[in-house]
């Protein structure tokens, strides 16, 4: 049993304050392709945002929004108060700028994560990706500690969890593409990938 959260707070700042929730690839908002994807695997849904009303208008009645306990603390705020709320123990964790996330990688996170730890977190192009990890719902109590001395890196919170990376080549081997990590941070990367998709469909439409 799972629950999906989706971290949709923040300023905005690399995109002149047009929320990256909102962005639109393939006729769909980010927000309305990680919905799509999280239902297969995800008994709920929750977003986390600083605005509620946006999301009201836009997304399935069925998707849970709520908003931070502690405002103004960046994604360990939204991790908090979502994994406070959370139905299920386990939460897959994403911020709501990553257009590809992936039910298929989140299987496999949720599957190490039954050896015991609190977190797994995928491990891609020799970096961290805590924001496509799967938490247990129990880490709340530890971001709360956090929070509450003005701790807010996410660094911050592993050195307090029990947790363990899951290779790349671990999605490689089950054919996962591993841009389910990659985030539209800046207006600049959004029109590269809107490029990048343009190209793909002409590739595909003239056999290019």
């Amino acid at each position: 049993m799972m629950s999906g959260l989706i971290l949709a707070g923040g300023r905005n700042r690399g995109t002149n304050g047009e929320h990256k929730a909102f962005l639109v690839l393939d006729n769909m908002t980010f927000v309305e392709r990680q919905i799509r994807e999280m239902k297969k695997i995800c008994k709920e849904i929750i977003i986390v945002t600083n605005d509620p009303i946006p999301f009201l208008r836009k997304v399935d009645r069925g998707v849970r929004i709520i908003t931070d306990y502690f405002p103004g603390k960046g994604p360990l705020s939204g991790m908090h108060a979502g994994l406070t709320l959370a139905q299920h123990p386990n939460v897959w964790v994403v911020g709501c700028d990553m257009p590809y996330i992936s039910a298929k990688a989140a299987e496999l996170l949720i599957e190490r994560k039954q050896d015991g730890f609190e977190a797994v977190i995928p491990w891609v192009n020799h970096s961290a990706y805590p924001l496509h990890g799967v938490y247990d719902r129990s880490c709340a109590a530890a971001i709360g500690q956090l929070l509450e001395k003005d701790e807010v890196a996410v660094s911050a919170l592993l050195k307090q969890l029990f947790w363990c990376e899951l290779q790349q080549s671990a999605f490689e081997e089950k054919g996962i593409d591993t841009r389910f990590v990659a985030a539209i941070k800046t207006t600049e990367e959004y029109e590269k990938l809107l490029a990048w998709h343009d190209s793909l469909k002409m590739n595909y439409l003239y056999g290019g």
